[in-house]
């Protein structure tokens, strides 16, 4: 590692002055299970270190008008577990559940790991399902910008320098929604997931139509993907193996994944169709359960 001086503010606002005073010089650190690898390996070279170990009041996961908001130090292992989650969005505690080991999730904070902006995350792939809002403060003032919106490419996202993740905001689901988290591993659980997909599904509850969808891929490009045409497909349809594969094969269109370790690129785009179609189903089914 190279030398960098290191802080330890007490508040977001001393936190937030840090990054204005440092600006492209100071990384932050909330976890740190990402940052302290790419520190050894000299991937990244700081002047400044900001440690946000100690800042109070980003712990919460609270209701607040019509959304659950989780704030951005709240770890992957108290998501897991917050009540309010497990009862209004199950699908979300349980991808929390499946991050790597207990020890990670102990650590890895939900907004460090959205910032890291590593594609073959679990998390960003729900929450780009459950069409999740990020608050973003800096010493000028806060701004609101869509999860679909925030990945821009490789471990970059519209996050400026001065900024941190103060909050996720997940709007709560309507009535009979299904929602659902699938991945391959092709290796051992703490391993990363050869292709991961997040279905969401709304279904009017006397004709079973398709009212709403989003479906979200991890693994298959630089940036976790909302497939959009896929989910128009969906929309305004009812269930059957023809519209399942229709809406697969589109998403299939929009990946552009990577050959490595856990599976070439041609494999990892077939079996994003494969597990677009078993989550579409589980959501659908998941959903219809509500309607009768």
């Amino acid at each position: 590692m190279n030398a960098f001086s290191f802080h330890t503010p007490e508040t977001q606002d001393e936190a937030l002055a840090l990054l204005q005073q440092h600006g492209d010089e100071a990384k932050v650190m909330a976890g740190g299970t990402a940052l302290v690898i790419m520190l050894k390996q000299r991937l990244l070279v700081p002047d400044a270190l900001i440690s946000l170990d100690h800042v109070q009041g980003l712990d919460y996961v609270k209701e607040e008008e019509g959304a659950l908001c989780i704030g951005g130090l709240v770890t992957h292992r108290a998501a897991e577990l917050a009540p309010l989650l497990r009862t209004h969005v199950p699908v979300l505690a349980d991808t929390f559940h499946r991050v790597a080991t207990i020890r990670i999730r102990n650590m890895a904070t939900v907004a460090g790991s959205l910032a890291h902006a590593d594609p073959n995350q679990d998390p960003p792939v729900t929450l780009l399902a459950l069409d999740a809002q990020l608050r973003l403060a800096s010493a000028h003032g806060s701004r609101d910008v869509a999860l679909a919106d925030f990945f821009t490419d490789y471990y970059e996202t519209v996050l400026e320098p001065e900024e941190l993740v103060t909050e996720v905001r997940v709007p709560l689901p309507q009535p009979h929604t299904g929602s659902v988290y699938c991945k391959f591993l092709p290796r051992s659980a703490d391993d990363y997931a050869t292709v991961g997909v997040a279905a969401t599904v709304r279904l009017n509850a006397s004709t079973g139509v398709c009212e709403d969808c989003r479906i979200a891929m991890g693994c298959v490009g630089v940036t976790p993907l909302r497939a959009r045409q896929a989910e128009d497909i969906v929309r305004g349809q009812r269930q059957s193996d023809a519209l399942l594969r229709e809406a697969a094969s589109a998403a299939q269109s929009i990946t552009d994944p990577l050959s490595d370790t856990r599976g070439s690129a041609a494999y990892k785009r077939a079996m994003a169709g494969v597990f677009v179609r078993r989550a579409l189903d589980q959501a659908w089914q998941q959903a219809l359960s509500t309607s009768t």
